[in-house]
């Protein structure tokens, strides 16, 4: 933090501080988040505020951490577990499909599962192969599962006050290529966000512009770009991908009559994929173009040599941009 500006990272950071000060039952726990304040630093010096017994330092085995999770959940902790990478959540599957996220239908109502699971995501910092995953739609296809990717500090931190109040699993995916850019003022005032909503972060009547996590710099480079050509861009931030804010999306649609959506995940089954499914059957007779797809390839995560090819850029979104604006 320097001069009051916080960034991604320093607001998961400050958001964790808080939770635990307000609520002892909140447990942080994940490989080196203790000793070391976690691989980027994001659970530094809660070791030190809080003991060894609310933050712990696990061995290397991610299907034990989200166990553990789901056992002290079951038993009426917060646990907010990390990942160290998206690459390694795999591992925590079976954990989080077959026990997290139906424990509730389950027991029918008996126990509830109030766990956080934090992990980077993305491309884009030259990590190597296993660091730079999008795979948020594996989990965001999940029943009772909810799945959120804030792409600012001050959602980080509202949405994560509330990711743990929340009394059922979420997916908390923080993306790697924003932890550092662009630091904000912050208030540390315990302001939690609303879950389950977009938040419009542009407005315009032109053309609709969907994205989340760090694809939204990129995004609202478009926006600026377009409206240098006289084109207003509404640009909204998805925030949380399961469930779906489809009442705003298709506002948005309806207002604009097309629409571009932008994601770093693969293409194929990705969420975006889910957002122009629904906006065709809420919005057809408004849409005055088809909706575009603007998406990395179906291709594992290249090495950082490639990367630049692999993440959509600003050229490709005014690309398709342009394609929807030909339609008369």
């Amino acid at each position: 933090m320097s001069d009051g500006k916080y960034s991604l990272v320093e607001a998961v950071n400050l958001a964790l501080h808080r939770a635990m000060r307000e609520d002892e039952r909140v447990v942080v726990f994940g490989e080196d988040v203790g000793v070391n304040g976690g691989v980027f630093r994001a659970t530094l010096g809660l070791r030190d505020a809080f003991g060894f017994k609310r933050v712990i330092d696990t061995p290397l085995a991610e299907t034990m951490i989200a166990g553990l999770a789901v056992g002290m959940a079951a038993q009426g902790l917060k646990p907010v577990l990390e990942i160290q990478f998206m690459g390694f959540i795999y591992a925590a599957m079976e954990q989080l499909v077959s026990h997290a996220s139906r424990l509730r239908n389950r027991t029918r109502g008996r126990l509830a599962c109030p766990l956080v699971l934090r992990a980077p995501m993305g491309a884009g910092i030259r990590a190597p192969e296993h660091h730079s995953e999008s795979t948020e739609a594996l989990f965001a296809h999940i029943p009772g599962l909810r799945v959120l990717v804030p792409s600012s500090p001050a959602r980080a931190y509202g949405l994560l006050l509330a990711a743990i109040d929340d009394p059922d699993p979420v997916i908390f995916l923080e993306p790697t290529r924003l932890y550092r850019m662009n630091p904000q003022p912050l208030a540390d005032d315990g302001r939690r966000l609303p879950l389950d909503s977009c938040f419009t972060l542009r407005e315009g009547g032109d053309v609709t512009l969907v994205s989340w996590g760090a694809s939204l710099v990129e995004t609202l480079q478009a926006a600026g770009a377009l409206a240098e050509r006289g084109v207003e861009a509404e640009v909204i931030d998805v925030a949380c991908l399961k469930p779906l804010d489809l009442d705003t999306l298709e506002a948005s649609v309806r207002k604009t009559g097309r629409c571009v959506i932008v994601h770093e995940a693969p293409k194929s089954c990705a969420v975006g994929a889910e957002i122009a499914a629904s906006l065709y059957e809420r919005a057809l007779l408004d849409l005055q173009a088809p909706i575009q797809r603007v998406t990395a390839p179906d291709i594992p995560p290249p090495l950082y040599r490639l990367e630049s090819y692999y993440m959509p850029g600003v050229a490709d979104i005014l690309a398709a941009c342009e394609t929807v604006l030909e339609y008369a």
